[in-house]
C-alpha cells in the first residue's frame, strides 16, 4: 500500500473538490487511480482507503437476502467483489460506489483483465458477469419499493405475473487493449467478430432467468465462445420451459440486467483502462511518456521488442498502423445488435467547431493574405470594402469604409466590419451573416455604380455582404423587388408633386388680372406643391 496527497479536481468549480485528501491504495496502481478514488469518495475530512470505501457498497450487498433458488452452499458474494476489485477486474460505477438511489446502479467489467496467457479466460468472464447480475439484482429485490416510492397495495400483481424493473447496467470497457492482449487488430473482421462475440455473450449471461432467452452468436473464428455461447442458450431454454410449466416448482422470472459499453467516468480510471469502453486507443504512450502495456502487447505477437521497434521507427516504418478515422465507427455498428446501451458517436467536425467555439480559440491569420479590393458607389455615396482570406480561401477579414461620410458614421461602419472579422476568426459563419446583414433597409441606398454585378442597392451593407456571398459563397442573391424600392420613398424629399390639382395663379398687384408673379419656382409647370406627413 502506498500514501497520496491528491485533490478530486483541482480544476472543478466546486470548492470542496480543491480540498487535498490522502488516499490510500495499492502500491502497484497509478496516481490517476487515487484520484478516482478521491472523486467516488464523499468528503467527510478523513483519508481515504480503498479497503474501508470498497467495504460500505460490498457490506451492503451482503446485506441483502439470496435469491430464491440459490444454492444453500454457495459461497458468500463480498469476497469475490473485492477480489475481482483489487485485481482490477470488476468495479461498481459511480452510483453503486456513492449508493445514490435515484440512479441506476451497474458494474463495469475490464475485458483486458480476463485476457490471460494471450486467451481469453471465458469461464471467469462468466463467473463475474453472473456475480454482478445477482449483486444488482439482490439490491433491486431489496430496495426497488424504497427507491421508487411504491407502496405495496392488495390488488399487486403475483411475482410471477408482475413485469419486473430493470435491476442495473452492466458495462464493458478496455475493448482495444483486449484485443491487442489477444493479437487482434482493432480495425480488422477478426476483431470486429470477437468483441460482437464478447458482447453477445454478455448479454446471453445476463438474460438467464427471464423471460428473453438470447440466441447464440455465431463465430467461426472463435469456436471456444460459440460453444459456451450454444451451451448457455439451451440451459436459458430449459430453464424457461421450467418457468412455463405449473407442474415444477421454479422461481419466479428474475429481473432484466442491461449490457453495454461504458462511457468515461472515474470508474474506468479506478480499473487502470488504456481506452474507455469501445474506443481505439490512439496514443502508443502513456501520459508519462512509457509505451502502453497494449504498445508492448501488440510488439511481442509481432515478434518485436521495443529496441527493434525503435530502430524500424527511426528508419521510418511504423512496427504497426494506428486505427483509421472510421473504425470507431464500424465497430460501434458491429456491437450495436448486442448492446443494450453504448456511448454517442463522435462527430469530428461538429466536436471540432464546437471545441473552439467553447474554448475560445481564435484563427491565427496568415502572414501573406489574398483578397480583393472594391470601390463601389451605393446612391452617389462613394464606399470601400477590402477582404482578407485564409489559407484555405475561406474569408477572414472585411473592412467596409464610407470615405465620404461623417466621423460617426465612419467610426460604426468600421466597428462592425472588426466585429464580423472576429466572429469569422472564431469559427462563426459566413452564412449567418449574409443572412443578417442582406437586404436591410437605410440610406444610403441607390443605384450602384463600379461594380457591374450589382445594379441596386438597398444600403451600403446589403451590397457588401451579397458580394461577399457570391464570391465565398456562390450564392449571387438578387437585388431588392423594383416594386418594392418604388414603395419606399426617400425620406429626404418631404414634398411631392401633385399633377392633378387645378392650376392657380394671383393676380399682379398693379392689375387685376396681370400676369403670375416672378417668383414662381421653376420646374413646376403650373403645379402645386402639397405638403405631405
Amino acid at each position: 500500500m502506498r500514501t497520496l496527497h491528491i485533490s478530486p479536481d483541482p480544476d472543478s468549480p466546486d470548492p470542496r473538490d480543491e480540498i487535498v485528501r490522502t488516499v490510500i491504495l495499492p502500491a502497484s496502481w497509478e496516481d490517476a487511480a487515487a484520484q478516482a478514488l478521491a472523486c467516488l469518495t464523499p468528503t467527510d475530512g478523513g483519508p481515504v482507503r480503498l479497503s474501508s470505501e470498497a467495504a460500505r457498497w460490498v457490506d451492503a450487498i451482503e446485506m441483502t437476502p439470496r435469491l430464491p433458488g440459490t444454492p444453500k452452499e454457495a459461497p458468500p458474494v463480498g469476497r469475490s467483489l473485492s477480489c475481482l476489485l483489487l485485481m482490477r477486474q470488476m468495479a461498481p460505477n459511480a452510483a453503486l460506489w456513492q449508493r445514490r438511489p435515484d440512479e441506476q446502479p451497474g458494474f463495469v467489467l475490464r475485458l483486458a483483465g480476463f485476457v490471460q496467457e494471450g486467451s481469453f479466460a471465458t469461464e471467469q468472464f462468466i463467473a463475474s458477469l453472473r456475480l454482478a447480475c445477482e449483486s444488482l439484482r439482490r439490491l433491486q429485490a431489496s430496495g426497488h419499493d424504497a427507491r421508487s416510492g411504491a407502496l405495496p397495495l392488495f390488488e399487486s400483481l403475483s411475482p410471477a405475473d408482475e413485469e419486473k424493473p430493470v435491476a442495473g447496467i452492466v458495462s464493458l470497457t478496455d475493448l482495444d487493449a483486449c484485443l491487442a492482449a489477444l493479437g487482434l487488430d482493432y480495425d480488422s473482421p477478426a476483431g470486429r467478430e470477437f468483441a460482437s462475440a464478447v458482447a453477445a455473450l454478455a448479454r446471453q449471461v445476463a438474460g438467464l432467468g427471464t423471460q428473453k432467452i438470447q440466441p447464440a452468436f455465431p463465430s467461426p473464428s472463435f469456436p471456444d465462445l460459440e460453444q459456451v455461447a450454444r451451451t448457455l442458450e439451451a440451459h436459458g431454454t430449459e430453464a424457461l420451459a421450467g418457468q412455463q410449466d405449473p407442474t415444477t416448482p421454479a422461481p419466479f422470472p428474475l429481473a432484466p440486467v442491461e449490457t453495454g459499453f461504458t462511457v468515461p467516468t472515474p470508474t474506468e480510471a479506478l480499473l487502470g483502462v488504456e481506452s474507455c469502453g469501445l474506443a481505439p486507443i490512439f496514443s502508443p504512450v502513456d501520459d508519462e511518456g512509457h509505451l502502453r502495456p497494449s504498445t508492448l502487447a501488440r510488439l511481442a505477437h509481432l515478434g518485436l521488442t521495443p529496441e527493434t521497434a525503435l530502430a524500424r521507427a527511426l528508419e521510418g516504418t511504423l512496427p504497426f498502423t494506428r486505427s483509421p478515422s472510421g473504425a470507431q465507427a464500424r465497430m460501434q455498428s458491429a456491437l450495436a445488435p448486442f448492446c443494450d446501451c453504448l456511448p454517442p458517436m463522435p462527430e469530428p467536425e461538429l466536436e471540432e467547431v464546437r471545441t473552439r467555439l467553447e474554448r475560445g480559440v481564435r484563427r491565427p491569420l496568415p502572414a501573406r493574405q489574398k483578397g480583393f479590393s472594391q470601390r463601389v458607389s451605393v446612391g452617389g455615396h462613394p464606399l470601400v470594402m477590402q477582404t482578407s482570406q485564409f489559407s484555405d480561401g475561406t474569408l477572414a477579414a472585411l473592412s467596409l469604409t464610407p470615405t465620404r461620410e461623417s466621423p460617426m458614421i465612419r467610426g460604426l461602419m468600421e466597428c462592425l466590419s472588426q466585429a464580423v472579422s472576429i466572429g469569422l476568426q472564431f469559427g462563426a459563419p459566413l452564412e449567418t451573416f449574409v443572412a443578417q446583414f442582406a437586404h436591410t433597409r437605410f440610406g444610403p441606398c441607390g443605384t450602384v455604380e463600379g461594380d457591374p454585378a450589382v445594379a441596386y442597392a438597398s444600403s451600403m451593407l446589403d451590397y457588401a455582404f451579397r458580394t461577399l456571398s457570391a464570391a465565398y459563397l456562390d450564392q449571387a442573391l438578387p437585388d431588392a423587388a423594383p416594386e418594392e424600392r418604388n414603395a419606399t420613398r426617400d425620406p429626404q424629399l418631404p414634398f411631392e408633386e401633385n399633377t392633378n390639382a387645378p392650376q392657380q395663379t394671383q393676380p399682379d398687384r398693379g392689375s387685376p388680372a396681370g400676369p403670375a408673379r416672378k417668383n414662381r419656382r421653376k420646374g413646376s409647370k403650373g403645379g402645386s406643391l402639397r405638403l405631405v406627413s
